[in-house]
């Protein structure tokens, strides 16, 4: 009978073996608590992208919850970004012109490196992240552009954020 228990117990115990309460950030960012999203900077001709960027990735890391959004005096760590591309592809043409785009897919890519607050020097993390999103193009191409790159940034921002919060 207490051999029986003594393995029911031991079987309970290392059920949940490798378990921990708490947040799962990489273990380089344990201390961050805040982070400074400063505005992004673009290397692309698409106008107000760097505000559309900047906003994505600070209601990404609001949504995510792991860390907090601060101001400089106050955060542990800054997320510097920067938009590196926005690129169209075509996926589906009109059936008799097959130039003109029925639907065409919106890639965006931030190169980004968070950075100690306190010494701006050193660098915690690294990386870059990649958005897309498709569309149905309708009469104005450039309107169809514009209002399907929020989205693009939004998912670009969720990879981000999920890098640094989750560490992958």
């Amino acid at each position: 009978m207490m051999r029986a228990l003594a393995v029911l117990a031991a079987a309970a115990l290392t059920s949940c073996a490798g378990y921990q309460l708490g947040g799962v950030k990489p273990a380089s960012l344990a201390r961050i608590k805040t982070i400074q999203v400063p505005m992004f900077k673009n290397d692309t001709q698409h106008p107000r992208a760097e505000a559309i960027a900047t906003s994505a990735v600070a209601s990404a890391l609001a949504q995510d919850g792991t860390y907090k959004i601060a101001t400089l005096d106050k955060a542990d760590a800054i997320l510097e970004g920067r938009i590196r591309r926005i690129d169209y592809i075509q996926i589906r043409g009109e059936r008799l012109d097959t130039l003109r785009p029925l639907e065409l897919q919106t890639t965006v890519t931030f190169a980004w490196s968070l950075k100690d607050a306190k010494d701006p020097s050193k660098v915690l993390a690294t990386g870059s992240a990649v958005g897309t999103s498709q569309f149905f193009v309708d009469a104005n191409l450039q309107t169809s552009r514009n209002n399907a790159l929020p989205d693009a940034m939004e998912r670009a921002a969720d990879s981000l954020v999920s890098r640094i919060a989750n560490g992958y």
